[in-house]
Formats: structure tokens, sequence, C-alpha cells
């Protein structure tokens, strides 16, 4: 089923998740409803927030961009790079710091270059609560970090700088009262 995503201003993106275990009602159809939904909206990343849930929970699937030419240097450990993170905690981010354009399905047609560590070791559990330890760096990296600050209550734009904050408030401002054009199926705050 295709979920709302929830749009700038909405407070649960500000919320801290809260851990879930494996008996969270209805677990297995709120992933396969976040996928549907990331699906539908073009997107390679979801957290629970975006849904309207405050719980530690987001989806990736870089897939698509396997056949991007930009990473064609990495893109087998792009391809089928699908996962589930539950209750994640990022414990080490290293590397040099790369800025990337980011944008976001809550923030629809707002793009900024943000700064982030190039490589991060994550624990976390997958769908069926198996507990993993794992490095990732390039893109897949970025992308966990971007959905994990969705579950910790941050946007890419609490990254930017003051000036760049400024630029991009009146169209923030749109956003949260509804002025937005989007191709996918959206709740505003009230």
């Amino acid at each position: 089923m295709i979920l709302p995503i929830r749009a700038f201003g909405d407070p649960v993106l500000r919320k801290v998740g809260k851990e879930i275990d494996k008996d969270y009602p209805g677990l297995q159809d709120l992933i396969d409803s976040m996928f549907e939904t990331m699906y539908s909206a073009n997107g390679i990343g979801l957290a629970a927030p975006q849904v309207g849930l405050d719980i530690r929970m987001f989806i990736v699937d870089v897939t698509p961009l396997a056949e991007d030419e930009d990473y064609e240097d990495i893109a087998e450990e792009l391809k089928d790079f699908k996962k589930v993170f539950i209750n994640a905690k990022i414990v080490e981010e290293s590397g040099e710091e790369w800025k990337f354009n980011e944008g976001c399905l809550s923030i629809p047609d707002v793009r900024e270059d943000v700064k982030r560590k190039s490589t991060i070791v994550i624990e976390y559990f997958d769908e069926n609560f198996v507990k993993h330890k794992e490095t990732f760096s390039d893109i897949r990296a970025r992308v966990i970090q971007h959905e994990y600050d969705h579950i910790e209550g941050t946007l890419f734009t609490d990254h930017l700088s003051s000036l760049k904050k400024k630029l991009v408030k009146g169209k923030l401002a749109k956003i949260s009262q509804g002025d937005v054009s989007i191709s996918y199926k959206m709740r505003f705050p009230k």
C-alpha cells in the first residue's frame, strides 16, 4: 500500500525514533508498504518518520544507481543493494568529507550540497531481526547517513550553512503549506 510521505514541517520529522522489537505490529506489511511508497516516488531511501511513524527504521535500495555511469566503478556493489535497517546506530564515521547534492522526498524541489564523511560503521537489525555490524562507503554510506538522520529527527537542510538555510527558507515554507507540485502522495502539516 502506498503511504503518504510527510512533508517538511510535520512534527514527526523532528522526533528521535523509538526502538522496536520483532513483535512490532504489522512489521512486514509496513516494510512492504515503505518499499512500494519509495518506488512510487522514485526514491532510493525512506525512513519511518517520513510515513508518520517515530520508530527507528529505514530502508534503502540503491540498485537504480548501478545503471548510472557516474557509479560504473562500483556498479557491482550497488546492484541488488536493498536493505532494511531497524534500530540502527552509526558507531563510527571516518574518511574525507565530501560534498554531494542531496534531495529528500519530504522536501521536494529542494536540492543542496551536503558534506558527509565517506565511510561509516553501522550496527542494525534486518527485517528478520538478525543483528549486523557493517562498514559502508561511497554513495551507499551517503544514502544510509541521510536516512539515519531521519530517525534522529534531522533533515539534510540542517547540515546547510546559515546562508544556504536563508536561501531555501522560502521554499521550505511553501512546502510546509502544501504549495508544491509533486507526482507522489504527500501529507502536509495542518
